[in-house]
């Protein structure tokens, strides 16, 4: 991505505050970018579904959607005043990730935001079902938001994968740092680089090939371990200039120790990458990423391969 120019804000019609739209907001002050409020909204008792459709439905749906409209341009109108260029949208689809999927797509958005809700009394973010099937199906760069201030120079930590561990493509973890130093560029931020491994896999892996029991040195294991990954770490994170203190390299558990690290440096976005087996097999989110996305403490920003295709699942048609 060259240059952000189109930004689309997921607006919750239910909600009170709209975290997504005050960090869209100023994203679009920061790049200069247009911003578009978009809702997606469904009723299945207005679909004409359940019942043969008729001109009273389809009048109902028509006045909710203008409702709607009229909703996202009284929040619109105050950005307007401050020099942006906003533009609404509301529209009638379901289930609403494929919405805004589709009408992502269409409009050719460069980032989507939409919020994520946060429970203090458990420190996680509840991803609903809709930002996991936006994490795999959304072609573009999805930022989720967590209630809370962006600070005056955020911080952007890239969480990469340079031994391609997960079946990444390489070429990802440069889309991940450049879009991370970028948005620092645009916005007097700074960038942060990390990578962990866990060396009990490598212990794992040799205790399952050896045909007797052994004992193995671990100190050595995670030694030679963590050299193959220095190595590649610090090729990926000198190409980008990312500066020695500012790269991260950990033994440890992703999950335990990128949320750590976010909270260690209070950075304001972890940019991370979704993982894929193949090009040709749909995105997946494994145990070890649904644990280390719910625990992160500030906003999530994830990114797809550029070769990355909304799902076959999903059509081009909008519900009626």
């Amino acid at each position: 991505m060259q240059k952000i120019s189109q930004i689309m804000c997921v607006v919750d019609p239910t909600a009170n505050t709209q975290p997504a739209l005050q960090r869209a907001a100023w994203l679009a002050t920061n790049t200069g970018a247009e911003l578009e409020l978009f809702v997606c909204y469904y009723n299945e008792y207005l679909s004409g579904d359940r019942l043969f459709d008729s001109p009273s439905l389809e009048k109902a749906r028509e006045e909710i959607i203008n409702g709607h409209e009229k909703n996202l341009e009284e929040l619109a109108e105050p950005l307007r005043n401050t020099g942006l260029v906003v533009k609404t949208t509301a529209i009638w689809d379901h289930p609403l990730y494929q919405g805004v999927v589709r009408h992502a797509a269409a409009t050719g958005a460069d980032v989507v935001f939409k919020d994520t809700h946060h429970h203090s009394a458990v420190s996680r973010a509840l991803l609903t079902n809709t930002d996991w099937n936006l994490i795999r199906a959304c072609a573009v760069p999805l930022w989720l938001v967590k209630a809370q201030d962006i600070p005056t120079n955020p911080l952007f930590i890239a969480a990469i994968d340079p031994m391609n561990e997960h079946d990444k493509p390489a070429a990802l973890d440069d889309e991940i740092l450049a879009l991370s130093k970028m948005l620092a560029e645009a916005s007097d931020g700074a960038v942060r680089a990390f990578h962990s491994f866990d060396p009990r896999i490598a212990v794992a892996t040799a205790t399952a090939n050896a045909y007797i029991p052994v004992s193995l040195p671990f100190d050595e294991i995670e030694k030679q371990m963590r050299e193959q990954h220095e190595k590649r770490f610090v090729e990926v994170v000198d190409f980008h200039d990312i500066p020695k203190d500012m790269s991260h390299l950990v033994a440890g558990l992703t999950h335990e120790e990128l949320p750590q690290l976010a909270e260690d440096k209070d950075a304001a976005v972890v940019v991370m990458g979704a993982v894929s087996r193949n090009r040709w097999k749909r995105l997946f989110i494994g145990a070890t990423a649904e644990r280390t996305l719910e625990h992160l403490p500030c906003d999530l920003l994830i990114v797809k391969p550029d070769w990355f295709q909304i799902p076959a699942d999903i059509s081009d048609e909008r519900a009626d």
